[in-house]
C-alpha cells in the first residue's frame, strides 16, 4: 500500500476519529481548542539511506505543505548520542483537534506535496523509507497551552516521558505541573521548555511528555542540579500527595539535536 498521507501512514487518524469525540475532544468543543494538540512521531531507521529519505521528506515535502496549511513550528530531531542508527523524532503541533483531523485529507489534494514526497510516500515494500513509526497524540497542559520557541542559538533538547501506574496518578502529576507551580519553576530556572503534553493516544499510557532545552550537556547538568536544590521545588515535592513514588513509575530521557531544517 502506498504511503500517500503524512498522517494516515499510522493508525492515528482512524483511532482519533472514532475515539476522541467519545472522550470529550470533539472539534465543536471550544474549550479544548484553547490548548494545542501535538503529534509526536518516532521513526525507527535501519541505515543512513532511510534517515536521508525521511529527512528529505520532511524538508522538501511535509514541512512546506503543513506550513501552507497553517501548521507551524514543526520540530525534527535526531539522537544526540545514538547507539547505532539514530531514531528520528518529528513534533507536529496543531491548534485544535479539528485541524489535526483535516490535515490528511488536505495533503491528499496537494499535488506539490505528493510530488515532492513521492520517494517517501511511494517507497517500495522491498526498500521502505523507515522500519516503523510510533506515534502519540498529546494534549497541551493547561498552564502551557502552546509551543514556546527557545530561540535560534545552538542548543540541545531533552525529551522526557513520565509513565504512571494509574490514571489517577497521572492526573495528580498534571496537577503538580499546572497548579502547584512545577512549570513555573522550570521557566524561572531557565530550562526554556518547548511543550508539555498529556498522552491521549500512544505508547505506554498513562504518561506525559515534555521537552526542555539547554545550551549544551554541561548546562543540562547544572540546570537539573539547580532544579533539585530549588527551595520552591523542595516545598512542592515535600507534599506527600506529590511524592514521585506515588506518581511516576518510570522516566525516559532522550537527548536530541535538531535537524538543520527543523523549525524548533
Amino acid at each position: 500500500m502506498k504511503r500517500r498521507s503524512f498522517v494516515k501512514s499510522t493508525i492515528m487518524t482512524t483511532v482519533a476519529a472514532a475515539v476522541l469525540p467519545q472522550m470529550g475532544f470533539a472539534a465543536s468543543d471550544k474549550k479544548t481548542e484553547k490548548q494545542m494538540y501535538y503529534e509526536l512521531r518516532t521513526y525507527t531507521l535501519k541505515d543512513t539511506n532511510q534517515q536521508r529519505m525521511v529527512e528529505d521528506y520532511f524538508k522538501l515535502a511535509a514541512i512546506p505543505a503543513l506550513n501552507r496549511l497553517g501548521v507551524k513550528n514543526i520540530g525534527i530531531f535526531t539522537e544526540l548520542k545514538p547507539e547505532g542508527q539514530s531514531k528520528l523524532y518529528a513534533f507536529i503541533p496543531y491548534k485544535s483537534i479539528s485541524e489535526f483531523e483535516s490535515v490528511a485529507e488536505k495533503l491528499e489534494q496537494d499535488k506539490v506535496y505528493l510530488t515532492a514526497g513521492a520517494a517517501y510516500l511511494n517507497a517500495a515494500a522491498t526498500a521502505p523509507a523507515y522500519e516503523r513509526i510510533e506515534s502519540s497524540l498529546l494534549k497541551a497542559f493547561a498552564h502551557m497551552p502552546g509551543v514556546e520557541l527557545p530561540g535560534q542559538a545552538p542548543r540541545i533538547f531533552e525529551l522526557r516521558r513520565y509513565e504512571h501506574a494509574t490514571e489517577a496518578a497521572g492526573k495528580k502529576k498534571l496537577e503538580m505541573f499546572n497548579d502547584a507551580g512545577e512549570i513555573d519553576i522550570f521557566k524561572r530556572l531557565g530550562f526554556k521548555p518547548v511543550f508539555f503534553g498529556e498522552t491521549i493516544i500512544g505508547e505506554n499510557r498513562p504518561n506525559l511528555i515534555y521537552m526542555v532545552t539547554f545550551d549544551d550537556e554541561e548546562a543540562q547538568g547544572k540546570h537539573w542540579k539547580s532544579f533539585g536544590s530549588d527551595p520552591e521545588w523542595k516545598k512542592v515535592s515535600a507534599n506527600p500527595d506529590y511524592a514521585d513514588a506515588k506518581l511516576v513509575s518510570k522516566i525516559t530521557s532522550t537527548k536530541l539535536k535538531p535537524a538543520d531544517f527543523s523549525q524548533i
